[in-house]
């Protein structure tokens, strides 16, 4: 359990916010929000639900790319007003790619791209308080084209692998950053810290490697469980500064189910491990013990 805010309640809720874009995809946004809503810290206490869910777009509605019209509660000008309430911040996929397309040479002021921006300066500017990037599927190119996942590693569904690639290299000549290792994974987390424990191999996030030869890069993360929440431990604000992008999580994910799975990861890792496999439980979700964790390390 990593100290999102030293401060924080245990029973108080995560702030969660969801950037919807016109066309996105609609299981990218309900599989995660169906997860974080089932979520709670004590499930013998209906009162204590995990994660509050908020919702921006550019309107007042936004349609999903299979036609499902959200009420947003709140739009993208007033969601930046109010992004230092919010511990976690999820962009799901869907059209991505024609979006950055048309918008070409004026895609860094897409409202999504700006938002991950924010999200991302907030966090290096403020690193009192832990915060969470993570993308679903296509998603991943908004972040790309922020510019945030320079020096890091990043997955994305797999038939946009090569468009990640292509994104991620411009962006760092751009700005004359690092490479990203684009992974052919489920999920790709980096800034995970976790306490080993004596035993490693009875951790619940324990990474069942591929053959040699399979996906693109070996990960670079060691293995981990929820323990961070079990030791009571407070994280050092000046080491989490330290650390890329002031410290801030950032998952990203692949198709429809690895974006449950890290959803599931992310419930596991904030609140524990019990309550992810409880809600899996609740869900008949098949979430089992060989997850990936990879990305930086520090």
């Amino acid at each position: 359990m990593s100290a999102i805010a030293d401060s924080r309640d245990q029973n108080e809720p995560i702030q969660v916010l969801f950037a919807l874009h016109d066309g996105f995809d609609t299981l990218d946004f309900t599989g995660p929000l169906e997860i974080l809503s089932q979520s709670q810290h004590d499930f013998k206490d209906s009162s204590t639900k995990a994660f509050e869910i908020t919702t921006c777009a550019v309107g007042n509605t936004v349609k999903s790319g299979q036609g499902l019209s959200v009420q947003a509660d709140v739009s993208f000008e007033l969601a930046h007003e109010s992004l230092s309430d919010y511990d976690i911040l999820i962009v799901p996929g869907g059209g991505v790619s024609n979006i950055l397309k048309e918008a070409g040479s004026k895609a860094d002021d897409l409202p999504t791209v700006k938002l991950v921006d924010a999200f991302t300066d907030l966090q290096e500017t403020d690193p009192s308080k832990e915060r969470t990037l993570m993308s679903v599927c296509t998603g991943s190119l908004f972040l790309a084209q922020a510019g945030v996942l320079q020096g890091l590693a990043a997955t994305t569904h797999p038939d946009f692998y090569t468009r990640l690639e292509i994104l991620c290299a411009e962006s760092a000549r751009r700005d004359m950053g690092e490479r990203t290792d684009v992974m052919e994974e489920r999920y790709v987390v980096n800034n995970a810290r976790y306490d080993l424990g004596d035993n490693p191999e009875e951790n619940p996030f324990i990474f069942t490697k591929k053959p040699e030869g399979q996906g693109r890069r070996k990960s670079i993360a060691r293995k981990g469980s929820d323990a961070w929440k079990a030791s009571r431990r407070r994280e050092s604000i000046v080491k989490r500064a330290n650390m890329p992008l002031g410290g801030m999580r950032l998952i990203t994910s692949g198709g429809v189910t690895a974006g449950m799975d890290a959803a599931l990861y992310l419930v596991a890792a904030l609140v524990s491990h019990e309550s992810a496999l409880e809600v899996a439980r609740i869900l008949q979700f098949e979430w089992k013990k060989g997850v990936t964790v990879q990305g930086i390390d520090v």
